[in-house]
């Protein structure tokens, strides 16, 4: 695969960006969840570090599962400590898109295809932002750009990338995303748990012999569709909230059904104690004969403070631009999240709207990609102001240098 020539500095930036969204478009990186393969997010990773190498960026791959990697690349600053720029390679299923998925087809300046703005669009905005830099002055601190693996199913690529931070403070993260073009501070966590009713199997024409766990579900889901969650709502994200987003029951149309399952999505706030979250819904339904099987998803919300140097400068960088720059928060989750766990102060930002994100017909402005890379430059390098040069940042994870390189 034979990489783009290097993006040109400003404006002009657009015309790159559309050639290299496009590029990530047409490489499909469905994720398979836990199935077999790895869907395309090697590929991608492949022609990550294949587009950095005639940039003067080096890139490596990192298996993290079987076949499933990520790409960590590192642009030397003045400082070792380093700012993150992480995105994600995989994308959702194509399944009811209503434009070609792979094609990359550009109309009035947008740029259509599955992963166009979740997550290409912001991870060609940070290789555009990266190659700037990397030819530009030294930055005052090291760049580490990470395209990671899974971050639509179990975010095994943002954990596999923090147990490689090891060896390097990293004072600040700007995770890719479709928010466009404003700095998020705050998201949303989530628990998922089945919640079970156990009646007893009978034939369809005696049901007086049997108990309907249907029937005894349905007090269930009119309890969790009624009562929200006694939560204090959260100045950014509003209220916590919980919904059934499956439900299983029966074997046959003849057969009284002896069980009943229904998954629930909860929507935790910052704050929130998963585990106690779950124990709290474990004895609010168990009130009404159910159970709860132990929660399947665990991934924790976000609440970077708005005065922590990475979203002081994104700020101050967008409004040096005439955009926007009050800080936001999302009811979704990303890979920030779990950065911020590790003590990385974290901001989500990028190019696309997340109404676009997972769409029949996902797309991206490609006008946007370009502002995005010139803001995440003008970010990385005033974090040097904002921190001081090689300042240490107390408890800070450390980037690691070792690699893994995927076949």
């Amino acid at each position: 695969m034979t990489p783009p020539p290097p993006p040109p500095t400003g404006p002009e930036t657009v015309a790159p960006a559309g050639g290299l969204v496009r590029d990530l478009v047409r490489i499909p990186s469905v994720n398979p969840r836990d199935e077999a393969g790895d869907g395309g997010e090697t590929a991608v990773a492949a022609y990550v570090r294949d587009w950095l190498e005639p940039h003067g960026v080096r890139a490596a791959l990192h298996e993290v599962l079987p076949g499933r990697c990520n790409v960590v690349a590192v642009v030397p600053g003045r400082s070792p400590a380093a700012v993150l720029l992480a995105s994600h390679l995989d994308t959702v299923e194509t399944d009811g898109m209503t434009v070609p998925p792979y094609a990359g087809d550009v109309r009035d300046g947008r740029l259509y295809g599955r992963g166009a703005c979740d997550a290409k669009g912001p991870l060609a905005a940070f290789l555009l932002a990266v190659a700037e830099l990397a030819r530009g002055e030294t930055p005052p601190y090291t760049v580490v750009l990470a395209g990671v693996c899974d971050e639509e199913h179990a975010y095994r690529g943002v954990l596999h990338l923090l147990r490689t931070l090891t060896d390097r403070q990293v004072v600040g993260a700007m995770v890719g995303e479709p928010t466009g073009l404003l700095p998020v501070t705050a998201h949303k966590g989530v628990i998922r748990y089945t919640v079970r009713t156990t009646g007893r199997a009978g034939h369809s024409s005696r049901p007086a012999d049997a108990v309907n766990a249907v029937s005894l579900m349905a007090p269930v889901l009119a309890h969790l569709a009624a009562t929200p969650p006694a939560v204090v709502p959260h100045p950014l994200l509003g209220p916590a909230t919980r919904a059934v987003t499956r439900i299983r029951g029966g074997t046959g149309p003849n057969t009284i059904p002896g069980s009943c399952e229904a998954d629930v999505d909860r929507r935790t706030l910052p704050g929130e104690d998963p585990d106690t979250v779950w124990r709290q819904d474990r004895a609010e339904l168990a009130a009404l004969g159910a159970e709860l099987d132990r929660p399947f998803t665990v991934d924790p919300a976000l609440d970077t403070p708005s005065h922590a140097p990475v979203v002081a400068a994104l700020r101050a960088a967008l409004a040096a631009h005439g955009r926007p720059s009050g800080i936001q928060g999302m009811p979704f989750g990303t890979d920030a999240s779990k950065l911020a766990r590790a003590g990385i102060p974290s901001v989500v930002f990028g190019p696309g709207s997340v109404t676009d994100a997972h769409a029949a017909a996902e797309s991206v402005e490609l006008a946007e990609v370009g502002l995005a890379a010139r803001v995440v430059v003008e970010t990385v390098r005033a974090m040097g102001e904002r921190l001081g040069e090689g300042a240490p940042v107390p408890g800070g994870p450390r980037n690691g240098t070792q690699e893994s390189p995927c076949a």
